[in-house]
């Protein structure tokens, strides 16, 4: 069975940081690439960051850079988002989604369609 679960999630002040992890079952991630979302209440889901399968290509969303470091670790078929500087606006669920067409050496966290796995989120609030 394919999953991805999602911890690392919680309550930080602003300024804070966190770091979430996505980590894979029943395959391996280094045949895909892997991306976080969020989702906002009332809003859409937003595209945060990506990192291909070879890990050669990283994206992030115009209102993380800088601030959102993506990684992988193959060996734990695990994939993290180190969070820092965190704002009220980038409370929401977080989610990680695995797509096989990022497999290579490339990948785009605008296209939440062409990702094939999604696990169940996780939750940042970012509030004093």
């Amino acid at each position: 069975q394919l999953q991805l679960v999602e911890s690392g999630g919680g309550l930080v002040q602003p300024g804070g940081s966190l770091r979430l992890s996505c980590t894979a079952s029943g395959f391996a991630i280094n045949y895909y690439g892997i991306g976080w979302f969020r989702q906002a209440p009332g809003k859409e889901r937003e595209g945060v960051s990506c990192i291909s399968g070879s890990g050669s290509d990283i994206d992030y969303g115009d209102s993380v850079k800088g601030r959102f470091t993506i990684s992988r670790d193959n060996a734990k078929n695990t994939v993290y988002l180190q969070m820092n500087s965190l704002k009220p606006e980038d409370v929401g669920i977080y989610y990680c989604a695995a797509a096989a067409i990022y497999g290579g050496d490339v990948c785009y966290v605008g296209g939440p369609e062409n990702y094939n796995y999604w696990g169940q989120g996780t939750p940042v609030t970012v509030s004093s």
